[in-house]
């Protein structure tokens, strides 16, 4: 029987990217939808659930994405309101890599010793990675707070993951490098999240930092992220600090997600999200 995948996505158009991976992670088919919202997904649903016998719904399985966290948030949810009994699939929440490169990126963090007690700052983390990351951070027993160029996109983010979560994070306003810099005096931790091609630290900001212990740059258009990072740098030691790049934490999050994908289809009761996804790259790191 065919190990089908259905991707309902936020957007317009369905991600490539994690249609590839859904592919290389062992689906034998992906049908992917684009534009769907919680009031539209109803009859998508009920074919994936009423099709195969219990026996053979594990061979069926759902991927929400899209550039939306939120409202991938608000799909998943809407999706599992209509599971009930043994009619139900597995179903993974990816929103922009929102979980997978997270997860990769903070088991990487995680290689350098335990997290417990470590002061973390996620770099403009109002993104879906930055969100995500600074959850697993936390849930790490880290310190963690999230700078934004303005403090109310900072709380508005650390109240959503506090709400979903339970995880209380401090919002810092960093409007320049400057006050990003300010930001990491006293952290053991660093991870930037920010939009692609804008520098949040120039290398002078960071490398005679004495607290600090390991940085990474989720970035991988240039000018990175984090000046004086290299994107393949994997846990090398810069100025004193292990330093990781995008794709050097990037491998792992491609296995992961192709190996969350797998799961999906070993029983129809899988509900991968922030917590089972990491719980995994902790593993695989």
């Amino acid at each position: 029987m065919k190990k089908l995948l259905f991707q309902f996505d936020t957007d317009i158009h369905p991600s490539s990217f994690d249609t590839v991976v859904a592919y290389d992670g062992g689906a034998d088919n992906v049908v992917a939808y684009g534009g769907l919202t919680p009031e539209t997904i109803s009859a998508l649903v009920e074919g994936t659930i009423f099709t195969r016998a219990p026996k053979d719904k594990k061979n069926t399985a759902i991927f929400v994405g899209g550039s939306d966290m939120v409202a991938g948030q608000l799909l998943l949810k809407a999706i599992q309101k209509h599971f009930f009994s043994n009619f139900q699939v597995s179903v993974m929440l990816d929103c922009n890599g929102c979980n997978t490169t997270a997860a990769a990126a903070v088991a990487k963090l995680a290689l350098n010793g335990s997290l417990v007690g470590k002061k973390a700052v996620v770099l403009a983390g109002t993104g879906p990675v930055g969100q995500r990351a600074a959850v697993m951070l936390a849930k790490e027993g880290a310190q963690v707070s999230i700078t934004a160029r303005t403090l109310a996109r900072a709380e508005q983010a650390c109240n959503a993951m506090n709400s979903r979560f339970g995880v209380a994070l401090e919002p810092i306003e960093a409007l320049d490098n400057n006050a990003r810099a300010q930001s990491i005096e006293s952290a053991h931790i660093v991870l930037a999240t920010g939009a692609a091609g804008i520098e949040l630290l120039s290398v002078e900001q960071w490398q005679n930092n004495s607290t600090l212990e390991v940085i990474a740059d989720a970035n991988t258009t240039p000018p990175l992220g984090i000046g004086g990072v290299d994107m393949m740098d994997k846990g090398v030691e810069r100025h004193g600090k292990i330093v990781w790049g995008a794709l050097g934490f990037g491998a792992l999050k491609l296995a992961l997600h192709r190996a969350c994908i797998a799961k999906l289809f070993e029983d129809n009761k899988q509900v991968l999200d922030a917590e089972a996804i990491f719980a995994l790259a902790k593993e695989m790191a």
